[in-house]
């Protein structure tokens, strides 16, 4: 798994590509989002668009993402989830507690800034 970080309008994106698997980079993700909302990002969006595999493990690090943000104040929403990982969140009902969009602009618009 690889992760990216950029600044789009006082947003931070986190771009995500790879797997997020139990085998491939196990809590790396949680630990950036941590570290940002450390550094006062309170608006972050994980671009999924080249997110290839998520596992159950991974789907838990998305929700641990997400309390770990509502904890400090923040928000996690999702962006450009590909069909499969957007099936995968359908069917665990996880669609239900995430802010999701299709594209990573609307997900960066939704913050208003």
């Amino acid at each position: 798994m690889e992760l990216a970080q950029r600044n789009v309008g006082g947003v931070t994106v986190v771009d995500v590509s790879g797997k997020l698997t139990l085998t491939e980079g196990a809590g790396r993700l949680k630990d950036k989002v941590t570290s940002l909302l450390f550094e006062g990002n309170k608006q972050i969006v994980l671009n999924l668009a080249n997110l290839s595999y998520l596992d159950s493990m991974g789907l838990g690090e998305i929700v641990a993402c997400h309390s770990a943000a509502q904890r400090q104040g923040g928000s996690v929403k999702l962006a450009a989830a590909g069909k499969r990982i957007q099936d995968l969140l359908v069917l665990t009902k996880l669609l239900t507690v995430f802010d999701a969009y299709d594209t990573e602009a609307d997900a960066v618009k939704s913050f208003g800034g």
